[in-house]
């Protein structure tokens, strides 16, 4: 076919005759598309601008690991303040105030994951960083000048302000791991996937520590006389975190991976579904059982440690707790060594695994293994580890290289906000479970979960093991072509698709769309 250069083909003109020709994306194996962007530019602006390209790849990669740490800590931030605030106010503060007050972050964090999933695909993923990190800072001032008249209002002011926290936590998820994992691929697609993890879950689990030290360290400060300063000043640190970014995020670029392959005008859901339907089903179902045994465990573990040491106090509970916490990290680094070794998918099965076997271990003989807590401690931490090792490393991962670029913040919004909601039902039903069936049950249901886990995995859950994403993003492409979708591609919607490939279009044609 021939037309001439300044004339574009018709925009939606049956082509029956013609063949897929497979678009022109960033690919690391060919440069081709770039080098043409280049022609007609001196040697100085050429350089200076793949400077700025290689610099906010990096500080992507680099920022997504400083705003997800403040995500784990923002998770964990209730673990001891749930232990406070029952000193305080043991009155006011019983099992369902303590749970609303929790479970805001986790609504809040599933509307996040949702709205800024489907922003980050059809705004751009610099508009969701910044509008995460302004939300997250807003909430935690708001939490930690937290007040009222009686406690009952303190705690519909703290739900409100977790609230609004848990929607920028929430958006982190997706428009952070979205941008570091398309980073990782332009820089070390060979190590995409340990670069993704140690930037992301990580960061994530060592919110966990970081959350309860900087609370000993307060603690140790202000003394268990002014346990209202404790809590305030905690809350207060969660300002400081997402901040360290902000900056940076108002400087990046989008992704070359983006620039490319961004659908932001008539995206074809009917077809996303008809293509990645069964993968939704396992990344969705996958995270929904991890936060299900994840999330009420971290939040309730003070309470639950409380229970079983001797004097239950404060300042001993927060020791045992951040030794837990810690004995949990290592599995984070076997996960990340492991997932370029064995896969992916063998991994996360792994992981869930130790779910069914250190929780059966610990809920059939709670209350012998209770009574040492050192051996109580070290077994928990160790189920919580391989968790991390499996699920908590791999759930990021294959959410974010399973679904091609166009569609990567909204499926893997989705899929961590249906985790997210996972982790709503099981803190609800914490406290109902331990109350009617007893505290065993808790790690046997997480066995139980860590069964069905390993089943969703290996039925639902896609190996993308050493893929390129832009590969990916090129078989999407023909997809669609071949089911006949016609539009606008690339974060400028300077390109179009049709059954005949990729072509290049005015802006009056675009326009005219």
């Amino acid at each position: 076919m021939h037309h001439q250069a300044s004339r574009a083909p018709p925009l939606f003109s049956p082509l029956t005759t013609m063949e897929y020709v497979a678009p022109d994306l960033p690919s690391t194996k060919d440069a081709a598309s770039e080098e043409e962007k280049d022609v007609g530019k001196s040697e100085a602006q050429v350089v200076s601008e793949n400077s700025k390209e290689s610099m906010s790849a990096f500080f992507t990669i680099l920022a997504a690991a400083f705003g997800l740490i403040s995500d784990g800590y923002q998770n964990n931030l209730m673990t001891m303040s749930n232990v406070v605030f029952k000193k305080l106010y043991p009155d006011t503060y019983t099992s369902p105030v303590s749970t609303r007050v929790s479970n805001a972050l986790l609504v809040g964090a599933v509307l996040g994951q949702v709205s800024v999933g489907l922003i980050c695909d059809r705004i751009g993923r610099k508009v969701a960083l910044v509008a995460t990190t302004a939300l997250i800072v807003v909430g935690a001032i708001l939490g930690t000048a937290a007040h009222a008249t009686t406690p009952a209002g303190l705690f519909w002011f703290l739900t409100v302000a977790r609230g609004i926290t848990g929607v920028g936590v929430g958006g982190e998820y997706p428009a952070s791991s979205t941008s570091a994992s398309e980073a990782a691929n332009e820089k070390m697609i060979k190590r995409r996937g340990p670069v993704f993890i140690m930037v992301t879950n990580f960061v994530l689990s060592f919110g966990g520590p970081l959350a309860i030290a900087v609370f000993l360290i307060v603690l140790s400060a202000a003394g268990e006389n002014h346990l209202p300063i404790v809590w305030r000043v905690c809350f207060g640190i969660g300002v400081i975190l997402p901040l360290t970014v902000f900056y940076f995020r108002l400087r990046m670029l989008s992704s070359k991976l983006y620039r490319k392959g961004a659908i932001k005008h008539r995206v074809p859901y009917t077809l996303i579904i008809k293509r990645y339907w069964k993968t939704l089903i396992g990344t969705c179902g996958a995270w929904f059982l991890y936060d299900f045994i994840t999330f009420p465990n971290g939040v309730f573990s003070g309470v639950i440690i409380s229970s079983v040491t001797s004097s239950g106090g404060i300042k001993e509970t927060a020791e045992w707790q951040l030794l837990l916490t810690t004995i949990a990290l290592p599995g984070v680094f076997v996960g990340a060594y492991l997932c370029d070794i064995i896969g992916r998918r063998n991994t996360m099965m792994i992981g869930f695994s130790g779910y069914l076997v250190f929780g059966l271990i610990i809920g059939l003989s709670y209350d012998k293994i209770t009574k040492i807590v050192p051996l109580f401690i070290v077994f928990y931490g160790l189920m919580n580890s391989l968790g991390n090792m499996g699920p908590g490393d791999m759930l990021g991962l294959v959410s974010a290289e399973s679904f091609p670029t166009s569609i990567r913040g909204t499926c893997y919004g989705l899929s961590a906000a249906i985790g997210k909601t996972g982790a709503a039902v099981g803190t609800q039903a914490f406290t109902p479970i331990q109350t009617n069936l007893g505290k065993k049950w808790t790690f046997i249901i997480a066995a139980i979960c860590g069964t069905t886990g390993v089943l969703v995995t290996y039925f639902f859950v896609p190996d993308k093991t050493g893929v390129d994403l832009a590969d990916d993003d090129a078989e999407f492409m023909k997809y669609l072509a071949d089911n006949g979708w016609e539009g606008a591609v690339g974060e400028n919607d300077d390109e179009v698709l049709f059954k005949g490939g990729l072509t290049t279009v005015s802006d009056e044609k675009i326009a005219a769309m």
